[in-house]
């Protein structure tokens, strides 16, 4: 395709200007989000089990090799939000660095994965607050299900009236989730040193390295997992439209939030494989009860349950913020229908955005759990996620570097964190796109190998189509319009955050 555009389609004359709430998120609440977005102790419990299967004793060197290159995206989001402050972030930097073609297909990555996302993880979030209660009634389909549906339409509420409200639920629901697992991780590594309560393996710095794979199959299929554990600290990078000195403060936002959970998923995996046997790890249907209960006997395990639901609950609210304002830069581009790029009169939200979403969610997660077909395919929609996250973090990472080519050899600084680091976490996201493709059908029979394929790629592959209506309308997303980068780079760092605070308190204040 021609990246001219035949007609374009302007506004209408009378149209008021459509635009999301400004300063409603300081540089700290930033940091918070993108915590909240990668839903360390959800993760923890839902992919644990299935990330020790897939690499045995090496589940932290996947943790690790995955997350040294993410850090890697982390600095691209950073930079590239420094020259482009928008909602749609990878959808606006790369379409502008790379290819509209391109930019778009990474934007409906991102609509595709978190929708998938909302509806697996309403679920869970029902399972563990029924749990709290009742354990066996935790099984009880129906009722999971209502529960996981009205803490799903309680985060919608929030997100539709106003940033600033979902900026203090996810600080209070954060706050709670991340100091109950540091008082866990702390109480583990003390045991664990010492030699208490701990019936699994011997910890070993072997588990780091890729000793312990089985083959390269072995860790591509443990990278996949791991980059769902670290998926969602970019809905920083989705909300810097609305972030106070959102240009500097969303990247780094999202960079602290990788730093923070990396730690965290260390700690626990260890503790997982240290703490409790082999046989536990992999036939308990409550993991992080049972690891809670082993670092704190008596409470623990309800405890880390509660950290569990909280941080389930805040996910949604910020998957909800990642696809809502991707939409809505969207729909103000007129890619896709221009009602999702309208805002609330008063709260500045794009409503028509997430009552679409929220609908679609709803009707989606209801269906998965009362019709066994539906279930499976959402079952093996969790798989793909994957593909999706590793399609546009490579992107990205491409981006920055094409972008700043200009800029990468003027200092040992620019070449390593706007060059080196985040081309190696693109081509690492790259070849994990590409040889998982193979790898499914060595791990999975062949039908549910070609249903993973065929929701992970074949749904980006569906973005072609509105993409292409779109063009032919004459949008102008799709004329070239290169990014423009700055003559003088000050990269994001904690320096720049404590300069900030310090000249306007209010960075770091809701």
């Amino acid at each position: 395709m021609s990246t001219s555009s035949p007609t374009l389609d302007p506004a209408p004359e009378h149209e008021p200007e459509h635009q999301l709430k400004e300063n409603g998120v300081s540089g700290l609440g930033s940091v918070v989000m993108a915590v909240a977005g990668t839903a360390p102790a959800y993760s923890i419990a839902a992919s644990t089990a299935l990330i020790i299967a897939a690499a045995g004793l090496a589940a932290p060197a996947a943790l690790l090799w995955c997350g040294i290159p993410m850090l890697g995206i982390a600095f691209a989001f950073s930079y590239l939000g420094r020259a482009d402050v928008n909602a749609g972030a990878s959808y606006s930097w790369v379409g502008r660095a790379l290819h509209p073609v391109l930019g778009y297909l990474s934007g409906w990555s991102l609509v595709i994965s978190a929708t998938i996302f909302m509806v697996a993880g309403a679920l869970p979030a029902g399972q563990y607050t029924v749990s709290l209660f009742n354990e066996q009634a935790a099984s009880n389909t129906g009722l999971v299900t209502a529960i996981g549906a009205v803490w799903f339409l309680v985060m919608a509420v929030c997100v539709l009236v106003g940033v600033t409200v979902t900026a203090t639920a996810q600080w209070i629901m954060s706050s709670i989730e991340v100091g109950i697992l540091v008082v866990f991780g702390i109480v583990a590594l003390v045991k664990a040193m010492a030699g208490v309560h701990t019936s699994g393996a011997a910890f070993s710095w072997s588990w780091l390295g890729f000793s312990h794979f089985s083959g390269l199959g072995g860790f591509i299929g443990a990278a996949l997992i791991a980059a769902f554990y670290y998926w969602g600290w970019d809905v920083s990078a989705n909300l810097n439209e609305e972030t106070h000195n959102g240009k500097k403060a969303s990247g780094l936002g999202g960079i602290i939030g990788v730093i923070i959970v990396f730690l965290l998923f260390e700690v626990f995996t260890i503790a997982v494989q240290v703490m409790l046997p082999e046989k536990t790890i992999q036939n308990s249907s409550n993991l992080i009860g049972e690891l809670g209960q082993a670092i704190i006997p008596g409470i623990g395990g309800k405890i880390l349950i509660l950290a569990v639901m909280l941080s389930t609950v805040a996910t949604l609210e910020t998957t909800l913020i990642q696809v809502t304002r991707s939409l809505f830069a969207m729909g103000r581009d007129r890619t896709l229908p221009k009602a999702f790029g309208r805002t609330h009169a008063k709260w500045k939200t794009p409503a028509f955005a997430t009552l679409v979403v929220t609908g679609v969610s709803l009707v989606l997660f209801i269906g998965s759990n009362f019709l066994g077909s539906v279930g499976t395919i959402m079952g093996a929609a969790i798989n793909s996620i994957g593909f999706q996250i590793a399609f546009y973090y490579a992107l990205a990472g491409t981006a920055v570097v094409v972008a700043y080519r200009k800029h990468i050899f003027k200092s040992v600084k620019n070449f390593i964190f706007i060059g080196l680091w985040p081309a190696i976490g693109a081509i690492f996201m790259a070849v994990l796109f590409v040889l998982s493709i193979p790898n499914q059908f060595k791990s999975n029979d062949p039908g549910t190998a070609w249903l993973i394929l065929a929701i992970g790629v074949g749904t980006i592959a569906i973005g072609l189509v509105p993409m292409a209506i779109y063009w032919r309308k004459g949008a102008k997303y799709f004329t070239r319009r290169p990014l423009e980068t700055d003559d003088e780079i000050t990269p994001a760092t904690v320096n720049i955050a404590v300069h900030d605070a310090r000249t306007d308190p209010a960075h770091f204040r809701e």
